[in-house]
């Protein structure tokens, strides 16, 4: 491996939220032994990717449990950038990448919340990125779907089809060039736009994405029942 020249921003900011009838913090959930972000912080450890981690945190309270949480796993070869997050996801990448402004290099940015990504992946990732200068896992989606046209409607509607073979569900790491996609997310906030995932961020610029698709589950925890699953595909 080169020399890691990278930087990671995992977000936890904005992580807190009820599960199974209790509030709770879906970053430090137990999982197969570890907190869930402690997965993704090793794995871009043991990846020799990334010479900085940026943890995008909620408020100190959260900043203090992670640290503790993390205290087993960081390396001191590895240092984390403690970044305070924002309102929204975007905004938390903002401050994040601004954060590193000053890096060079890649910006690999990942949902603290996927922890079942490889160190193979992340260096794929960095790859193809540093060949095509962007690159996102992504899954092309098997279900149906359908648009509607009020989403507040469900009753006597009419639905439109879209063509699955041409529908991809994006995932994380997403990577960019560092200075490209801070001056992506820069016109998101100076336009007043709303993006939900850094490739949309990345379009509003023109920045062009290699898809690189994911034959490994990938899920995010949003339910007590991805939990779950993920309980299950660990134990595999």
């Amino acid at each position: 491996m080169t020399e890691a020249l990278h930087s990671a921003l995992l977000l936890a900011a904005g992580s807190g939220q009820r599960m199974g009838g209790a509030v709770a913090d879906k970053m430090l959930v137990p999982l197969k032994g570890d907190a869930v972000i402690a997965h993704s912080v090793r794995t871009f450890q043991e990846s020799g990717c990334v010479r900085q981690i940026c943890l995008l945190y909620r408020d100190l309270e959260q900043r203090a449990a992670l640290e503790k949480t993390l205290d087993h796993v960081l390396t001191s070869a590895l240092p984390i950038l403690w970044v305070q997050g924002g309102a929204s996801r975007q905004d938390s990448v903002h401050r994040g990448l601004e954060a590193i402004a000053s890096s060079g290099g890649l910006a690999f940015i990942h949902d603290g919340a996927r922890p079942c990504i490889t160190a193979a992946q992340i260096q794929q990732l960095a790859q193809i990125a540093g060949r095509d200068g962007a690159a996102c896992l992504a899954r092309p989606l098997t279900d149906t779907v359908k648009r509607l046209a009020d989403p507040n409607q469900l009753h006597s509607i009419e639905l439109e089809d879209l063509d699955r073979e041409r529908l991809w569900a994006m995932e994380t790491p997403q990577v960019f060039p560092t200075a490209e996609i801070l001056e992506a997310y820069r016109h998101v906030v100076e336009a007043g736009l709303c993006v939900t995932d850094d490739v949309a961020a990345a379009a509003t610029i023109g920045i062009r994405v290699t898809l690189v698709p994911n034959e490994r589950p990938n899920p995010k925890i949003t339910h007590s029942a991805d939990l779950n699953y993920l309980e299950w595909l660990f134990s595999q």
